[in-house]
């Protein structure tokens, strides 16, 4: 590859980061880390209207998490800066005047207003297309129908206008997808896009081209619902700065819904109970909050590894990958055509995997949080990390740290002495009242020596173990839950166990 690699992600600040978007990144800096090449982040806010105040920090926010750090950015600073399109908005003009001057674009006076009459005459004649186009272009107030001389009257009263750029009927436009090989477009079904907005901010498609051009992107990789816009950016490439210069274009495939129908949603993740952004996002307006995957209690490592499995895979069984393994086994021909349908037990398996898989030193201050907000206070962070290393086999999120090890901190709110009833007797009560005296006088406290003696001890009063050790799991911890019952004697200390022992004998009585 003689040009160094430049990707780019261009996220417009409109609101919260779908996951959809993240697997875009994830797959720009996969490509550009393993050919040595650099990932920049552009700020995409022409269009005022939907702009939301905070977006662009969240965004960033996101990509920390994630580990996705670009090289250039509003944020990390480059050599094309300034990096956010609205302070770019003088450059955009020139090259949509320029177009105008070859004869690619021309201005349209349309009020919105006139625009709607067209449609509804469309409607009426029976057009399955209700489109600014070559079919309709000469009935409408722009450049093209008009005089010059009356053009530059309109322009010379200020009178508002935007710049379309004008599609040749009868053509087909074609390019080679990374992803999906030849695609041809007919130009008759292409309308003529609007470049330049009333506002003198540019659209998508004039600027996205122009951005890059002039920040040397080499791939542009992009969800499949822009494919749509392809044959008017190609033009573009074409009349401004030649196809050569274009970057190679790769489509993503959408993520779809659970059951393969339709793309992913906000609105499906909030029906179903899972979330569709990497973090949580409040609206400003609404105020309404949308729950993150990071809130929810999965692992950065885990959010990527599932978002790689969306749509691409190494032609292995191999499943779980490490960023750098990704980096290293990456390929975008190997990205599917098709959708990927989101599946969300899926994903918390890859979460489950990476929480046996990292050292809980990497996730212990997160889980920290969590028990200090349910009212655990934690003084050792040694001792929470002891429990993490005991309970971690039976967390799937974040949260279930709490759930699978209060215990460890705090007798049991309630005990399931239902559980331990029915097969209760007087040879069994006699029998821990016995274990509490020796564990009192024992001088050792070790999960190997609590267990040796709990089997001594239930041998001489001739009790099978097994009969026993439910009701000593009830006791300790509430349940019937938790790691090796001696291990948690273990780690609660002398006291704590033989009170609670004690707490749910008086409650057999």
């Amino acid at each position: 590859m003689s040009k160094k690699v430049r990707v780019r992600f261009a996220p417009s600040p409109t609101g919260g980061l779908h996951l959809g978007g993240v697997r875009t990144v994830l797959f720009n800096y996969l490509f550009a880390k393993q050919q040595g090449g650099d990932f920049i982040v552009r700020i995409e806010d022409t269009d005022q209207k939907r702009f939301v105040a905070g977006a662009e920090a969240y965004i960033f926010n996101c990509l920390q998490w994630c580990g996705l750090t670009p090289d250039e950015s509003v944020v990390q600073g480059g050599p094309y800066a300034p990096y956010r399109q609205s302070e770019r908005k003088e450059l955009y003009r020139q090259y949509a005047e320029q177009l105008i001057k070859d004869g690619h674009a021309y201005y349209a006076f349309d009020t919105p207003a006139e625009i709607e009459q067209m449609r509804e005459l469309l409607k009426i004649k029976g057009s399955s297309s209700l489109q600014y186009d070559h079919a309709v272009r000469m009935n409408m107030n722009n450049s093209l129908r008009l005089l010059p001389e009356e053009t530059q009257q309109l322009l010379q009263a200020g009178t508002p206008y935007v710049i379309r750029i004008k599609i040749k009927a009868d053509e087909f436009i074609n390019f080679t997808d990374l992803i999906r090989g030849d695609i041809s477009f007919d130009t008759n079904v292409v309308d003529d896009k609007v470049l330049l907005k009333a506002d003198g901010m540019p659209t998508y498609h004039l600027a996205v081209v122009v951005d890059d051009f002039l920040m040397k992107i080499t791939h542009a990789f992009r969800g499949e619902e822009w494919l749509p816009s392809a044959p008017v950016h190609i033009l573009l490439w074409q009349y401004l700065f030649g196809l050569n210069h274009m970057p190679q274009w790769a489509h993503l495939p959408l993520i779809l819904k659970p059951d393969g129908n339709g793309k992913l949603s906000k609105r499906d993740g909030d029906r179903l109970g899972f979330p569709v952004y990497a973090m949580d996002w409040s609206d400003p307006v609404t105020h309404e909050v949308s729950k993150g995957f990071k809130e929810l209690g999965f692992l950065p490592e885990a959010f990527i590894n599932l978002l790689a499995a969306l749509g691409w895979n190494d032609g292995t069984e191999q499943e779980i990958f490490s960023m750098e393994e990704l980096i290293d086994k990456f390929s975008i021909e190997k990205v599917h055509k098709g959708g990927a349908k989101f599946d969300f037990e899926k994903a918390k398996w890859f979460n489950h995997e990476w929480i046996k898989k990292l050292e809980v030193d990497q996730y212990a201050a997160r889980v920290k949080i969590i028990f200090e907000s349910n009212g655990i206070t934690i003084s050792d962070d040694n001792y929470l990390k002891r429990v993490m290393e005991l309970v971690k086999e039976r967390c799937t999120l974040l949260p279930d740290f709490f759930t699978q090890g209060s215990f460890f901190f705090m007798a049991p709110v309630s005990v399931d002495t239902a559980a331990i009833a029915p097969k209760w007797d007087e040879k069994k009560n006699m029998f821990f009242m016995e274990l509490i005296k020796a564990w009192q006088l024992s001088t050792l406290w070790n999960a190997t020596d609590l267990e040796l003696s709990f089997k001594e001890l239930a041998a001489a009063n001739q009790l099978k173990t097994g009969e026993l050790m439910l009701p000593l799991r009830i006791m300790l911890v509430g349940g019937k839950f938790g790691p090796g019952v001696f291990e948690i004697a273990d780690a609660i200390g002398k006291e704590a166990t033989i009170k609670r022992i004690e707490h749910t004998l008086s409650l057999l009585q």
